[in-house]
């Protein structure tokens, strides 16, 4: 699977664990909601740093965020 669509499914399903809409995640990211849509959506591709504010927003180490869900 590409690592952009990976990425985006991971931070949909931590965020709506977390139970949180997009736009608190942007907000505790420092982002803007429709870089998180495009994000979720992998149609933006992500700085090292803005993996690491998502990672932080949703309380999960940076690696759970590429890994694949039948790691």
């Amino acid at each position: 699977m590409d690592v952009v669509k990976l990425l985006g499914m991971n931070v949909r399903h931590h965020r709506k664990q977390k139970g949180i809409t997009q736009e608190e995640l942007a907000v505790a990211a420092g982002m803007e909601r429709s870089y998180v849509s495009d994000l979720e959506r992998g149609t933006r591709n992500p700085s090292v740093a803005a993996l690491g504010r998502l990672a932080v927003a949703l309380e999960v180490e940076p690696a759970a965020l590429l890994q694949s869900v039948t790691d």
